[in-house]
């Protein structure tokens, strides 16, 4: 790769932002349509109250053509863009933005990633399957928004802090009247009746990243047919996912979300049509070497 004046710049924004495969991904999408670009990961600081702000006013000031945003700014940056894709709007969480001639424009991946890999991965269909989702977070908007339009018979909600669940909750309820949406704290005996005849389960939380921490959800309880789903790509399986293995559940790991999802932002900077397979690639490469 060689960089120059006419280099195009991308990356990502997030705190901490060590663990990201996103920019090995990302250059190898670059190199392999020709395009003179590159991916730089920015770590921005969470406890830092005007960091965010400097950092998408740098996007606009030093010409980026965008950058992904991630844990924990997904929802926070939505004050500092000129404009909010309604989708995005709708699920009140970013991570991608555009700039289009210095218009810094906000647009949600995460789910329309997700569903794409959990399709191609396992077959799974959406409509009128009963699921549980793991967090209330950035992410979890995301990935229940583009649930939701796809009519399941129900979501539960399940999150440490009931309220931010409920919050997440009556946001969507309203609007997608044909899904039972409800809420659960994240204890043992509190969600647990809702795991018995679970077609879905899906971590979008951070639990498990690096390793740091297992989610104690009891497999146990999932009928054989379940699917146990989590959005941590790193390691590829997590505690959760070896839990559920070990009862021979069909598992679905991150990996494929995070290709999904950054295959789509790529085309909304470029225009070009993303190499999903060369980022696929790429991304498990790194993943394995680091």
């Amino acid at each position: 790769m060689k960089i120059n004046g006419h280099t195009k710049i991308t990356g990502i924004f997030g705190d901490p932002i060590v663990h990201t495969l996103s920019p090995a991904m990302q250059n190898a999408a670059f190199k392999a349509v020709g395009l003179n670009a590159v991916y730089v990961p920015f770590h921005v600081k969470a406890d830092d109250a005007g960091a965010l702000k400097a950092a998408v006013e740098g996007v606009r000031a030093m010409q980026f053509l965008g950058v992904n945003i991630t844990i924990p700014h997904k929802e926070k940056v939505l004050r500092y863009l000129d404009e909010i894709d309604p989708h995005a709007a709708d699920i009140g969480a970013v991570n991608t933005i555009v700039n289009r001639n210095g218009r810094l424009v906000g647009y949600n991946t995460d789910g329309a990633g997700y569903l794409l890999s959990l399709r191609d991965e396992t077959g799974f269909r959406i409509a009128r399957k009963k699921i549980i989702i793991i967090g209330a977070g950035g992410a979890a908007r995301g990935i229940l928004y583009a649930m939701l339009g796809m009519k399941p018979s129900s979501v539960v909600l399940v999150n440490r802090t009931i309220r931010r669940a409920t919050v997440l909750a009556k946001a969507f309820e309203a609007r997608f009247t044909s899904t039972d949406i409800r809420t659960s704290a994240l204890q043992r005996g509190a969600f647990i009746e809702h795991l018995f005849d679970a077609d879905l389960v899906v971590n979008t939380t951070s639990i498990g990243m690096m390793g740091k921490g297992d989610l104690d959800i009891p497999v146990e309880a999932l009928p054989p047919k379940a699917i146990v789903s989590d959005i941590v790509y790193r390691p590829l399986k997590t505690g959760l996912l070896k839990a559920a293995e070990k009862r021979r559940l069909v598992t679905h790991g991150g990996l494929g979300m995070l290709v999904r999802q950054g295959a789509i932002g790529f085309e909304l900077w470029t225009g070009k049509k993303a190499p999903v397979r060369v980022m696929a690639e790429a991304a498990l490469k790194a993943l394995k070497q680091k």
